[in-house]
């Protein structure tokens, strides 16, 4: 992030997470592509002026690129959320959405024109086969996967594979001298929605949920019924940095705490009609005391989630504002592997509130609206926070709340605004200090894979010479990273960061969250309660 500067951090990370939410947007619908075959003049003449480039034209063009080109400037017309997704996007985010995909279970960087395991997903096909984070892939059934020419694409497609079938992939493994033959079975590789599932407290349990995808409620549900056989019998559930997701698991997620025929929430088409989702009977915490955690980054289905139980007087919000979506797309298949993900419809929640910002004034507003959020005050302050008396609603039990542009919380905790923490942050949510960790860990990796948890929580302490080669290593990356007060937070987040390439994100999760300002006011609202 060159020429890092204080006031362009909060843009860079509202503009990452809002174009996140725009590719996870609530896919509730199937595609019906049959009204695509319906011709009238507007088609005709578009058909027309492509033939023509094609077939007339003095030069030769790729009309391909054209097209797209077109369609994405009628859909940036239309509103934020409907987008246009190119065909070799198509087949990640329907893994990531669908929730697992067939291979053999491995992150990874590329480091000095080699393929180095980050860590093997815990039981997935790698880790029966004995992987570890460390490992160079050196070969996969005989084709060679290191050198500049090496990409993702072409590594992802040697591993990859049918379900069940056998991948002999070569290992230069650190402390070792010759390569290793590993034989890997490919097999379905889950996708995980839920980042974090343990106990705060003798009776608060927390989970927390990174988007809404297909497996998510039962994930959830999993999640749900482990805490409650630890003496759960209130709950925290952390939405912050949620994108979103499919709207009938935020759908679900929710029946989990209200009784059978509580309103959910409602949608309502351009022709006005309106369908409803009420909870049905049996959720494993109906009435229990549920905490939900949002921030200016959750959005979409998180909203759901966050609308519906307000609205039904169910658990305390808990943050910041909500991102403000409340449309719903359908993604719709352009017949050559691309597809376009149209809204639809609006969704409200109970009590008839669209929480939906503004976007009048083209995209580029809409998604700079997080800049303003910081200059107007409401990150620190809740007074700050402007609302539309006309869009104000009361709910069931007398609580009142508002429309038009994200769910308020009931109990707000400010954002940390010094510039150390928030470099701290940007440092977490960008990826960068996951790529100085793994390094760091490079430098002992047989000491670090032998590691057992418990030694790893007594014996690894970040150095001070740690924290200054983390500095000196974000400026030659032109990040600036100043400590000041703030040098044990970051000897925590590191720790956190190597904690979770060692053992996975439950324990990320925990370390992150020991001096958490949300929970830990959360912690103290469930010992009131």
């Amino acid at each position: 992030m060159a020429g890092y500067q204080k006031k362009y951090l909060p843009l860079f990370l509202g503009i990452a997470v809002a174009l996140g939410i725009g590719l996870g947007s609530q896919l509730n619908y199937s595609s019906n592509t049959g009204l695509l075959s319906k011709t009238n003049a507007k088609k005709e003449k578009l058909n027309r002026l492509i033939d023509y480039i094609d077939y007339e034209y003095v030069d030769d063009v790729n009309t391909d690129s054209i097209v797209d080109v077109t369609v994405n400037n009628i859909l940036e017309n239309l509103d934020p959320h409907s987008v246009y997704i190119p065909p070799t996007e198509m087949q990640r985010m329907s893994e990531s959405m669908k929730g697992d995909f067939v291979g053999i279970g491995v992150s990874f960087y590329t480091e000095n024109d080699s393929i180095v395991v980050i860590n093997a997903i815990k039981d997935g096909p790698s880790d029966l086969a004995g992987i570890m984070g460390g490992d160079r892939i050196v070969s996969a059934n005989g084709v060679n996967l290191t050198g500049k020419s090496i990409t993702n694409d072409s590594l992802v497609g040697s591993l990859k594979g049918k379900i069940n079938t056998t991948v002999d992939i070569k290992i230069k493994r650190p402390g070792q001298s010759s390569l290793m033959d590993v034989e890997v079975t490919r097999d379905v590789v889950p996708i995980i929605s839920i980042d974090a599932s343990y106990m705060l407290t003798d009776k608060l349990g927390y989970v927390k949920i990174n988007r809404f995808a297909e497996t998510t409620p039962d994930e959830f549900r999993n999640a749900l019924q482990k805490l409650k056989r630890k003496g759960a019998t209130q709950i925290a559930l952390d939405l912050r940095d949620n994108p979103g997701g499919y709207i009938s698991a935020a759908e679900q997620v929710v029946d989990e705490f209200l009784k059978e025929d509580k309103l959910i929430l409602f949608t309502k088409n351009k022709t006005g009609k309106i369908e409803n989702t009420f909870a049905t009977d049996g959720g494993i915490f109906e009435n229990a005391p549920v905490y939900v955690l949002v921030n200016e980054n959750s959005a979409s289905a998180s909203e759901i989630v966050a609308g519906a139980m307000q609205d039904n007087d169910q658990g305390t919000i808990i943050g910041r504002r909500t991102f403000g979506k409340g449309l719903v797309q359908r993604e719709m298949e352009l017949g050559d592997g691309s597809a376009v993900r149209l809204t639809i419809a609006r969704y409200y929640t109970p009590t008839g509130r669209s929480i939906q910002r503004p976007y009048d004034d083209g995209n580029k507003a809409y998604y700079e609206e997080y800049l303003h959020r910081y200059q107007n005050g409401e990150m620190i302050s809740q007074d700050s926070i402007k609302v539309d008396d006309s869009l104000r609603f009361t709910t069931p039990g007398g609580k009142v709340v508002y429309g038009g542009g994200g769910i308020i919380p009931d109990v707000f905790v400010a954002k940390e605004t010094e510039y150390e923490k928030e470099s701290i942050d940007y440092a977490l949510r960008s990826g960068f200090m996951s790529r100085y960790v793994f390094n760091l860990l490079e430098r002992d990796r047989t000491y670090y894979n032998k590691l057992s948890l418990p030694q790893f929580k007594a014996e690894v302490e970040i150095s001070d010479a740690d924290i200054k080669d983390f500095v000196s290593y974000g400026a030659r990356r032109e990040i600036k990273i100043r400590v000041k007060d703030y040098k044990e937070e970051l000897k925590q987040s590191v720790k956190a960061v190597m904690a979770q390439q060692l053992f996975g994100t439950t324990l990320y999760e925990q370390m992150i969250n020991k001096d958490d300002a949300m929970v830990k006011k959360v912690i103290s609202l469930s010992k009131k309660s």
